[in-house]
């Protein structure tokens, strides 16, 4: 994977953040004081963490021992193999010192929590500058877990504070190679590759061995960042006993833009099972209206008389949201 060093975490260019490839970025975070904290050791780290605790609530995975730290499906994927719950910040912090010299801890797992509400005050001493990007900046804590390869609409920037990780990213053209599973049904809301990365069963699932032939691998420590474009699928791995990351996500689209998942869902219920001529209709109707829409394509249609064929504003996009959600409740 591509590596930059000496980045300054508060002058990140855009070519950066506009990026459409992934790349690390050695020492973006090293000034901060928790990272400082926990290169003095692992306590250091948590004792940094408790600081900014206010009574906040979390949701948590907890799985046994014997998951090895894979937050994951039960065997035929009608269930998982963990447990989530809401507890104290502070109860989740005394549950992984507890198991920190444990052989096999149980598993334990706060994931994608707002950090101004949990530990508020933490971002004035630990933050990064993205100019006018309205980021959510969220905090994962755990020990040694491994979570499924995923792919997130927003662009990401992920910063290392405690622990190491190691990072496996696909271009979003290895879909069909990761063997993703049910897209309604999902451990943490994303759809996830069924594969095992520490012990792939190729014969269950022989094109793997090509998604791997696309990886990009990345081990970073303390201190360290990566960005993750749009749509790449990532598999992460936090490899110690106490892990933290903080990261920020973002979208390049207005927010009153929905999300291409809906339609994805939408697409399953009234396209996909059509017959194959009607099918291949629709793929063209696609095509031309939205996957190479131009300024063309309404050319010879009078500006205000346009309607949804316009720019996407916000009043459109309400307009279509009233109008799809009275459709549907038919």
């Amino acid at each position: 994977m591509r590596e930059l060093h000496g980045v300054d975490a508060h002058s990140l260019s855009e070519q950066l953040l506009q990026s459409t490839e992934p790349v690390v970025l050695r020492g973006l975070v090293a000034a901060w004081p928790a990272v400082r904290a926990s290169l003095a050791s692992e306590h250091g780290a948590e004792q940094y963490v408790r600081r900014f605790y206010r009574d906040a609530t979390v949701v948590a995975f907890l799985g046994a021992p014997d998951i090895d730290g894979r937050f994951f499906y039960n065997e035929d994927l009608s269930g998982f193999n963990f447990a989530p719950i809401r507890a104290r910040l502070d109860a989740i912090l005394d549950e992984i010192t507890a198991h920190r010299n444990d052989d096999k801890p149980p598993s334990v797992y706060v994931g994608s929590t707002t950090i101004d509400t949990c530990l508020p005050g933490f971002r004035d001493e630990n933050d990064v500058t993205l100019g006018q990007r309205d980021a959510l900046a969220s905090i994962w804590i755990g020990n040694q877990t491994r979570i499924a390869a995923h792919y997130d609409l927003p662009d990401n920037l992920a910063c290392i504070v405690a622990g190491h990780r190691r990072f496996t990213l696909f271009p979003p053209d290895q879909l069909t190679n990761l063997y993703i599973g049910p897209l309604d049904f999902t451990p943490a809301g994303q759809a996830i590759s069924l594969v095992d990365f520490k012990k792939p069963d190729l014969q269950r699932f022989p094109k793997f061995a090509d998604a791997i032939e696309h990886a990009q691998v990345a081990e970073l420590g303390p201190g360290d960042a990566i960005f993750i474009p749009s749509m790449w699928w990532h598999h992460v791995e936090a490899q110690d006993n106490f892990n933290v990351l903080v990261n920020y996500w973002w979208r390049q689209s207005p927010d009153y833009m929905d999300t291409p998942t809906n339609t994805l869902m939408m697409a399953l219920m009234s396209m996909r099972d059509l017959p194959r001529e009607q099918r291949a209709a629709w793929q063209e109707i696609f095509r031309h209206y939205v996957f190479e829409a131009d300024a063309a394509t309404s050319a010879h249609i009078g500006k205000d008389a346009q309607r949804v064929l316009a720019p996407l504003n916000e009043d459109t996009a309400r307009m279509l949201r009233a109008q799809l959600i009275k459709k549907m409740n038919r």
